[in-house]
């Protein structure tokens, strides 16, 4: 396996693509909240103190989108390399491999549980499972959408988020001992909080 031409032309076509798929799942998310409504913190369903989306979550969306829109521009004119790695201004060479190669900050949790398993096939499929099982979260046919009636779930919640802040540290440690068994215990506590919460929720509605 080599990157050539065709590799580099499969990408770019798909960071063409990427934005308007993205803009089309928006538009969805605000069709889908425009006909059947938002959730409340209490997870049941009330239409005594709804309100029209138009025009009063209009101009909430708007302005907010003008702040990140403001703070967006700073960034991009002002500070464009802030939060650049540092390992893009040392000029490539060829010869010389980088001593430790991470991803983004925001793929770290995925990158420590690609790592923490052997196999290599493994490694792939457990790290396309640690994106598409969150997908599953919005199937769960409870009583209540909401943790507030469900008082373990709001300590495995927590204790999950915990997880998902150490296996984002331990992604970008290098791979030795102890950070590959580290990975591996909090790659079976991510994957494991999905069965445990969904089995404690039914447990409670009876």
């Amino acid at each position: 396996f080599s990157i050539n031409n065709s590799t580099l032309n499969r990408f770019y076509s798909i960071h063409f693509i990427l934005p308007f798929i993205i803009m089309f799942m928006v538009i969805l998310h605000l069709f889908f909240l425009h006909e059947t409504g938002s959730s409340n913190p209490l997870g049941v369903k009330s239409d005594l103190y709804k309100i029209p989306f138009h025009i009063y979550f209009t101009i909430k969306d708007i302005y907010g989108f003008m702040i990140i829109m403001f703070l967006f521009w700073i960034i991009n004119l002002e500070y464009p390399y802030i939060f650049s790695d540092p390992d893009n201004f040392i000029p490539a060479n060829p010869m010389v491999t980088p001593i430790h190669i991470q991803p983004e900050w925001y793929f770290l949790f995925a990158y420590a549980i690609l790592r923490s398993i052997p196999s290599k096939l493994g490694g792939v499929i457990a790290l396309l499972m640690s994106i598409l099982i969150l997908y599953t979260l919005p199937l769960t046919n409870m009583k209540f959408k909401s943790f507030m009636f469900y008082p373990l779930n709001q300590i495995m919640f927590w204790i999950f988020i915990n997880t998902f802040i150490l296996l984002t540290w331990a992604g970008a440690q290098v791979i030795e001992y102890p950070y590959i068994n580290i990975s591996q215990i909090l790659s079976f506590m991510y994957f494991i909080y999905f069965l445990t919460s969904f089995l404690i929720m039914k447990m409670w509605d009876k």
